[in-house]
């Protein structure tokens, strides 16, 4: 028998728009998969979203209708939204900037809003103080916030959400790589006979890359010294660039990239060092593929990885390089981390559950019973 869920007769099959803002990676990817997990179990899904996320991940591809709809909160904006979410019977809007728009479009409307929170705003001054109003705003709209790590959870209560629960979403594990690709990914960046360590993020000040940066100076005595390659784009770019060539560190920055899971795959070493992560998808990624990670004890980070990654505090450049240089010098320890982040990984949700728990979710706001 199919495992295709089918409405009763007559009833309608349930019909659910997820809202996205400006999408990240994790969270883009995270829509894609339940979009399409939705619509294997009889669901009508609409993904509403700035055009070029439909260019980068396909939702229409897994059966999802798309609708075009600008990352602002102008009226004609939230008008737009308001009429592709006028026909559903729940909007689930992923971040900040969606959750806003989503409460703002549905204003007046008997419509369930589910809200999940991928990560937490890292705005200063007076921009951090509209954060916080935006979050109140988000999370007292929606009749169920969903967190991807315990401190959004608790985060979400102390604004004021009715009803918050983890949701540690997993996004799709990368695929399995050619034979042979990651000799050629090593010998294109130029590491074929030295260490390779890899960061991917956009280039941001709360990414961390400024003490990765002091942690390279620090094991620049190394012979070979290691090749630190950064993909991502962002505005630290230009500084950054700055202190590579002034410094004359071993350090590549090589923009945004769509063969990051290769590039990963061949790296001896991975390197989280942000100020703060709810779920990281690099994280995920270098646990999955068996790539040693070293990551800062921040956020959502330890609750993820467990025991399967050296953690070490923020902005703790010293300590950093010592992890770093300790595993390039421990070939054993090395292996230990890349079996443990694999077992890691074997225990994170699939997306399977991911999907039962939205689906869970949905059934509960709008009483709707399906058959199997």
């Amino acid at each position: 028998m199919s495992s295709t869920q089918v409405p009763p007769y007559g009833r309608s099959p349930l019909r659910a728009v997820h809202v996205l803002g400006g999408g990240s990676a994790g969270s883009s990817a995270h829509v894609r998969s339940v979009a399409g997990g939705l619509v294997e179990r009889g669901v009508h899904v609409t993904v509403c979203a700035p055009a070029e996320l439909e260019e980068a991940y396909g939702f229409s591809e897994v059966g999802a209708r798309f609708v075009p709809v600008p990352r602002r909160s102008d009226p004609a904006a939230v008008a737009a939204l308001r009429a592709a979410c006028l026909p559903a019977d729940v909007v689930h809007a992923h971040g900040l900037n969606a959750a806003v728009r989503a409460s703002l479009a549905l204003s007046g409307l008997r419509l369930p809003l589910v809200v999940t929170l991928h990560t937490r705003s890292h705005a200063e001054g007076a921009r951090r103080r509209l954060a916080r109003l935006m979050e109140r705003r988000a999370v007292r709209a929606a009749a169920v916030v969903l967190g991807t790590s315990s401190e959004l959870v608790d985060r979400a209560r102390r604004r004021g959400a009715r009803d918050a629960r983890l949701a540690p979403v997993t996004v799709p594990a990368p695929r399995p790589a050619a034979g042979g690709t990651e000799s050629k990914a090593r010998a294109e960046l130029g590491a074929v006979e030295r260490p390779l360590l890899m960061a991917v993020g956009n280039l941001a000040a709360h990414r961390g890359y400024g003490a990765l940066l002091d942690a390279a100076r620090l094991w620049q005595y190394l012979d070979p010294v290691p090749l630190l390659v950064i993909a991502g784009e962002g505005p630290e770019r230009a500084e950054l660039q700055r202190r590579i060539e002034t410094e004359s560190l071993a350090v590549q920055l090589i923009g945004s990239r769509d063969d990051v899971t290769e590039l990963l795959a061949a790296a001896d070493v991975a390197v989280l060092p942000s100020r703060w992560e709810a779920r990281s998808l690099l994280a995920q990624e270098a646990l999955r593929l068996g790539v040693p990670l070293v990551a800062t004890a921040v956020g959502g980070v330890p609750e993820l990885v467990g025991e399967a990654a050296e953690l070490v505090p923020y902005g703790d450049p010293e300590a950093l390089a010592a992890r770093v240089t300790g595993l390039l010098a421990d070939p054993a320890r090395r292996l230990l981390l890349a079996e443990a982040g694999r077992a890691q990984a074997r225990s994170w949700p699939t997306e399977d559950d991911t999907v039962a728990q939205v689906l869970s979710i949905y059934d509960e706001l709008t009483e709707t019973v399906r058959i199997r």
